[in-house]
């Protein structure tokens, strides 16, 4: 790489890492989703309600993270409760809204913030929500109470609110406990009753205005008015959370969070995932590397000796051939047979007719061949076949 390149390089390396510096380093956002959960501090979280609510009272401080039904139903003779329900909208399932009809009957109480309910429960209370549609629902209201001893923590909500109030109540039996009205006080509607339900004394607190309760405006000169409205429920009761029924609940939606919370899908996720782990483990002690297969090397010398003597017989020196034939018929007969070959005697003959299996005829005739050849300084094509043909003949029981 050439001085050129290295410069835009080191450039274009240095221009990246100046925009990732500049990215983690920027201002985030802030971040204005109905949120209400318990944890989430953003402005409209309910983190400071949450911590507060813990000097509210002696007795213990819950948070539950299921539906009211799986929190209700698994303690049926729950007592001395009070259960907080806040979000921009509240949608309870019928089994939870009976659950949490029963949760009332028994004695305890409810208290709900929210700009809008329906379902079983609703219909149960005979309640209905709407919204001011003047100004988009934006338009500032001051929040009062009927108990004028309250007057003093009553607050004008001019931001961040929608204006939501009651349109129908039970008359015969829910009290009206506060008003939101306009700044010239020239109309007013219901946002906060109380209804008494079951032989119990159980009670519902229910109350229009979620916003109230959020980070935002306890840190803004509105948390004597939180405090108010929450001062309703009984001082002595422990308080229940509910952190289920929240538009910012953080659901990760994975398949192994729903595996992980089924006990029985669990458990089973864990031994399947041991015994791969097990399997592995001595699977690969056991299984031995494969062996590649190699190939052994391939014995050629006949096919290079058919050449050498193709090119001998192309160029017609029949007589070179005839002595490499002789030579290697003789170095043949010492290396089988054990046999001298100084010299073609009658008695070399005869145990060379042995050891070969051949008869004494043909193989003096083979040697009385060779004899002649080897006299010779010049040999033809036919002296060449003749050798070969009875070489041929003389080592096929050889073969």
């Amino acid at each position: 790489m050439d001085k050129r390149s290295k410069i835009a390089l080191y450039g274009i390396g240095g221009i990246i890492l100046l925009l990732m510096i500049a990215e983690v380093a920027k201002p985030k956002a802030l971040n204005w989703r109905n949120s209400y959960s318990a944890a989430d501090k953003i402005p409209l979280g309910c983190y400071v309600l949450f911590n507060d609510l813990k000097t509210f009272t002696s007795n213990p401080l819950e948070n539950s993270d299921k539906s009211l039904y799986e929190t209700l139903n698994n303690n049926p003779d729950i007592q001395n409760t009070s259960l907080i329900l806040i979000n921009d909208y509240i949608s309870v399932e019928d089994e939870g809204s009976d659950a949490l009809l029963k949760f009332v009957e028994n004695g305890n109480t409810v208290f709900i913030s929210t700009g809008s309910m329906y379902g079983k429960l609703a219909d149960t209370l005979n309640i209905k929500i709407d919204q001011n549609y003047d100004g988009l629902f934006k338009l500032a209201t001051k929040s009062v109470f009927v108990n004028k001893n309250l007057k003093n923590n009553e607050r004008i909500f001019d931001d961040v609110i929608e204006n939501t109030f009651f349109i129908s109540i039970d008359t015969t039996k829910a009290s009206v406990l506060g008003y939101m009205s306009d700044e010239n006080h020239s109309k007013k509607e219901i946002n906060f009753i109380k209804t008494p339900f079951g032989e119990n004394g159980g009670t519902f607190y229910i109350h229009t205005n979620p916003f109230a309760f959020t980070n935002y405006h306890l840190l803004n000169d509105k948390e004597d008015y939180a405090a108010s409205v929450l001062s309703y429920l009984p001082e002595n009761n422990s308080i229940l959370w509910d952190n289920y029924y929240k538009s910012g609940r953080k659901v990760i939606k994975s398949p192994l969070r729903f595996i992980l919370t089924n006990s029985a899908l669990k458990w089973s996720f864990y031994i399947s995932l041991i015994s791969l782990i097990i399997f592995v483990i001595f699977k690969g002690k056991r299984t031995q590397r494969i062996i590649p297969v190699v190939e052994p090397l391939k014995n050629s010398t006949v096919e290079f000796t058919q050449t050498i003597g193709d090119l001998y017989y192309q160029h017609g020196d029949y007589t070179n051939i005839i002595e490499k034939k002789i030579t290697y018929f003789l170095e043949f007969i010492r290396a089988s047979y054990y046999l001298e070959t100084n010299e073609f005697s009658e008695r070399f003959i005869q145990k060379l007719a042995v050891k070969s299996s051949n008869t004494v005829q043909e193989t003096k005739s083979l040697i009385d061949l060779i004899t002649f050849l080897k006299s010779k300084n010049n040999h033809t094509e036919n002296e060449l076949t003749a050798l070969n043909r009875q070489i041929e003949h003389f080592t096929k029981n050889n073969l």
